[in-house]
């Protein structure tokens, strides 16, 4: 698939640490992955969270899962919810997060990505994965509720859209030194609903 120039068509993945600008996320999360790496017997390994910038000629997106702060969801563009922790919980808004698509939004601590990649797409394609959104699975933050063999959480919802799309996932991997807990299983559940009418593309810098 050919690469036309940002102004029209774009896609930025973004590997965010996770907890960035977040001190209780951070501590959080070494504390999982100290427990996890232990009860694996391997070393430690630095967690990220991925993020996507979409640009079509419309406007630019944002799209990410986040808490949800309030209840103006329509504002930041958000396309879906679902439940934290546990499903009987998600009637609390505490416990229920968003996922956005978010015209001329912003991603929290994006300045502090250790990397970010073009991706290779065309016009079509961007709007595909803005079109794919409203789709993704709502399942529990958190647990295995799909039967994926991990978690579900943000990294899922990135990497489901991108290979719901049949993007080239073999070219996406996490920094070195690096995890994404949740991105296998957004992988796992897409390939279970992948459209083979669409070509996969890859990744440029």
């Amino acid at each position: 698939m050919s690469t036309t120039t940002k102004s029209a068509a774009s896609a930025e993945f973004l590997w965010i640490p996770l907890g960035a600008g977040q001190r209780v996320v951070r501590i959080s999360g070494k504390a999982f992955e100290a427990v996890t790496a232990l009860w694996h017997r391997r070393s430690r390994c630095d967690l990220y969270h991925a993020a996507l910038i979409i640009t079509v000629p419309e406007g630019r997106y944002t799209v990410e899962m986040t808490p949800i702060p309030d209840g103006r969801g329509t504002e930041r563009g958000v396309v879906a919810e679902g439940p934290v922790g546990l499903r009987a919980l998600g009637q609390f808004r505490l416990f229920r997060y968003e996922i956005r698509r978010w015209r001329g939004g912003t991603i929290p601590n994006a300045d502090e990505a250790v990397s970010t990649t073009i991706l290779s797409v065309d016009q079509s394609f961007a709007q595909r994965l803005l079109d794919l959104l409203p789709g993704v699975p709502t399942a529990v933050w958190g647990r295995d509720e799909l039967h994926a063999g991990e978690m579900w959480n943000s990294n899922s919802v990135v990497a489901w859209l991108l290979a719901r799309a049949n993007f080239d996932m073999t070219t996406l991997h996490p920094p070195a030194g690096g995890r994404a807990p949740g991105w296998n299983s957004g992988l796992v559940v897409a390939a279970r609903t992948r459209d083979p009418e669409h070509q996969h593309v890859r990744t440029g810098r």
